[in-house]
């Protein structure tokens, strides 16, 4: 242990885990969209809702510009959102508005229950970065002190 104090690696694992939580945060937002549009049978397209899933990816940054095959985490972002492909319900409904020739109506491809565990897994997690920014800080001001 070398007991050197980085300023730039406490910068570095704050930037991390605010990256962590910008990206949960944006998945709770999906997850309330969807959980908002669960009865939803048209949308602006005259479709009924689809199911939106987020998609991350990790940020890389290249530490030497000289070389940049080396590359490490900086972080994690959301990028992209993509509609789930899975088919809605199908209900016989002849009255409603929506109704097919049939008489049936399509609704949203949304899972309560599987949306509902997803808001905790993601609540969770959101929950865990903001910890580890504690955490950080905390290592911080007591390497100062000892600095001191």
């Amino acid at each position: 242990m070398s007991g050197h104090f980085s300023v730039a690696g406490v910068f570095s694992a704050l930037e991390v885990a605010g990256s962590g939580l910008t990206a949960e945060r944006g998945r709770m937002n999906i997850i309330a969209g969807n959980l908002a549009n669960v009865r939803t049978t048209r949308d602006a397209n005259g479709a009924p809702y689809r199911r939106l899933d987020p998609v991350f990816s990790a940020e890389m940054v290249a530490p030497n510009a000289h070389d940049p095959v080396l590359r490490e985490v900086q972080g994690v972002r959301l990028s992209d959102v993509r509609p789930d492909p899975t088919p809605g319900q199908r209900m016989y409904e002849p009255g409603h508005p929506d109704a097919d020739a049939q008489g049936y109506v399509e609704y949203p491809n949304v899972n309560v229950v599987t949306e509902m565990v997803n808001l905790m897994t993601a609540s969770r997690a959101y929950e865990a970065g903001v910890t580890s920014i504690e955490s950080v800080k905390s290592m911080a001001r007591a390497a100062l002190r000892i600095g001191q």
